[in-house]
């Protein structure tokens, strides 16, 4: 696609059936699902009762990146937007890095809670039907060939829901979100009959593991993933019939509501904990996850605790067990396929991401691609617990987008029309984008291995497919640029901490350094002056991650019993790279071609209105 030429195919095709009501069910809808029936027991097992703190500092957190993405949106809805809004800031590498990440974080949300509803119904399924879903050893709770099988079941019956359209979908999702804000409101009504205060006193103190688990919860406990619905307000956005008032409602308003309800339900649970049916010492805070109610936490402190009215509720909890992941399954399968389409109307995937089913009026090709990759997640990630640190930590990095967005386009698009402005933006921003690099950074080490590897052969595919097909890069560059990369990349990760891990990790992360670098400078040497200034607008992500990769290792989130950077020092240092990365990524926007090709003055024939909403 050359500069000035907009993209094939229109947003306009997409059905703009959404109310402002049934967008913010949406966000409610997806925000309610697996993450509150397991993150209050695996959020406590890493912070104990201090992780209370931590759903308040992630509902900040979260709402400051909300903010950012509410101007940029209700200014310009785009079905897909959190895939598409770089691409107008930044370029295309820098874009298609952040789509990148958004797949990797965005596909395996649709995993989690297909993962989340089996794992939760193991239990009843195993007593009624004879059949183990699970299995369960020191390590941790994971799924069995059949429970593989159900989920597997589970993706198909998402994709279905979505094929039906966004119309059947806002309607349905409606209704099915009131039911999912009903439960857990009274479960942790009930679960105060069974209230021990004693839980947040003693048995280690109110924090057992120390400050530092109290940020570190909120990374990989899946305390951020159970507030990542705020994004469904952006990506459906383009099919909304009052965008402006239904994304701010969407992103900001969704997450205030379940705030509260995360909070309430956590402290319910704390002093619910029965130490002794748990099966774990008592005070044993990080062993939860491995103990008897891992599979079914609020079900078994309900239906644990010696009252009747409890025990009943938990009958109800079980098909809620069903109910409330699958509601957000097939939205977040939605939202996926939300954003390949995204990508492709940029150019970054192919034009056949881009076609819309004539009755349904949804994006299908994404879709299929959704179900089928989400689907392949289950083999390395096959239980909740180990794939949520993963799927937060990739979806925070395509969150960094959000902070410059504001000062970017304020500077490089100040005539247009805001229907929502963001005031004190001068703080919001930054802590909007901080707020994403720190929890990348509060994933840990373990977690960022794979992240980081897996982040990074974007490279590959953008030196060797995207960048040729734009005219960034001639194809006799690009392909060996592109495959060099990874076939030295691939052995690197191999002996690296992600696998033998046989080298020393300082030459481990020089090498990575020298290799990412070596091949990018190689890029631009060969790219034309477009392609050149894209890249340079992009160095402030691959170094930021590089440094906060580098910190976790020495940091209190890395391997060491005793690590060289203790807490909060550790947590300052990542502040100050976090606000360096800001700064420079709010100098490095630009006016680039996908944005001047949206300032181009509509042709005659083309009503105003549409020239806004309109790709």
């Amino acid at each position: 696609m050359t500069e000035g030429q907009r993209p094939e195919g229109s947003d306009s095709r997409l059905r703009r059936d959404l109310s402002t009501q049934q967008l913010m069910f949406i966000s409610i809808g997806s925000m309610v699902g697996s993450g509150w029936m397991f993150a209050v027991l695996s959020a406590g097992a890493v912070a104990g009762p201090a992780v209370i703190i931590s759903w308040v500092i992630a509902a900040v957190l979260v709402t400051a990146m909300a903010l950012n993405y509410a101007e940029t949106a209700t200014m310009l809805p785009r079905t897909g937007g959190i895939t598409r809004y770089p691409y107008l800031t930044h370029g295309r590498f820098f874009g298609f890095m952040m789509s990148w990440s958004l797949i990797l974080g965005g596909v395996t949300t649709v995993s989690m809670e297909a993962l989340g509803v089996v794992q939760y119904s193991a239990g009843y399924a195993e007593r009624w039907i004879g059949v183990s879903l699970v299995s369960s050893d020191a390590s941790g709770t994971e799924l069995t060939g059949a429970g593989i099988a159900c989920a597997v079941g589970l993706m198909l019956f998402f994709f279905a829901l979505n094929v039906f359209g966004i119309r059947f979908l806002g309607r349905f999702n409606q209704w099915v979100t009131w039911w999912k804000i009903a439960i857990p409101v009274l479960t942790f009504v009930l679960l105060f009959f069974t209230y021990q205060g004693s839980n947040f006193t003693e048995r280690g103190g109110f924090a057992p593991n120390g400050s530092g688990a109290v940020l570190n919860a909120v990374a990989v406990s899946g305390i951020v993933f159970a507030f990542q619905g705020f994004r469904e307000g952006i990506n459906f956005g383009g099919e909304a019939r009052n965008p402006q008032r239904g994304i701010f409602m969407a992103t900001v308003v969704s997450v205030a509501i379940t705030a509260v309800i995360y909070i309430m339900l956590q402290i319910a649970f704390i002093g619910a904990i029965d130490w002794e049916s748990m099966g774990i010492s008592p005070g044993a805070w990080s062993r939860m996850t491995s103990g008897d109610w891992a599979s079914q936490p609020l079900f078994s402190a309900l239906d644990r605790s010696g009252v009747a009215l409890l025990g009943a509720f938990g009958a109800v909890l079980l098909v809620d067990a069903v109910i409330s992941p699958a509601g957000s399954g097939w939205l977040y399968m939605g939202d996926g396929a939300r954003g390949l389409y995204g990508m492709a109307m940029q150019g970054s995937l192919p034009r056949v991401f881009t076609r819309v089913g004539s009755r349904s009026g949804v994006p299908w090709p994404g879709l299929v691609a959704c179900l089928v990759l989400g689907c392949l997640f289950f083999l390395p990630f096959p239980g909740w617990y180990q794939l949520i640190g993963f799927t937060t930590a990739t979806a925070s990095l395509t969150y960094l987008s959000g902070g410059p967005q504001v000062p970017v386009l304020r500077r490089t698009a100040a005539e247009m029309e805001r229907p929502f402005f963001l005031a004190g933006s001068a703080v919001i921003s930054p802590l909007g984008f901080l707020a994403a690099s720190m929890v990348v950074y509060w994933s840990g080490f373990e977690v960022l291995c794979g992240v980081v590897a897996s982040f990074f052969v974007a490279v590959t595919l953008y030196a060797a497919i995207q960048a040729p097909s734009q005219k960034r890069l001639p194809l006799r560059a690009g392909v060996p640029l592109g495959c060099g990369f990874l076939a030295a990349w691939v052995p690197l990760q191999f002996l690296g901490p992600l696998g033998r891990d046989t080298m020393p990790f300082p030459l481990f992360w020089c090498l990575c350094v020298a290799l990412l670098a070596a091949t990018v400078v190689a890029m631009r040497g060969a790219a034309d002056a477009e392609g050149r200034a894209e890249i340079d607008a992009t160095w402030w992500l691959l170094a930021l991650v590089m440094a906060l990769f580098l910190l976790s290792r020495y940091g209190a989130y890395g391997p060491r019993p005793t690590p060289a950077l203790g807490f909060p020092d550790d947590s300052a240092v990542a502040v100050v790279i976090g606000l360096t990365g800001y700064y420079w990524a709010r100098r490095s926007g630009y006016r680039t071609p996908d944005l001047r090709a949206l300032q181009r003055p509509a042709p005659p024939s083309e009503p105003r209105k549409e020239r806004v909403t309109t790709a």
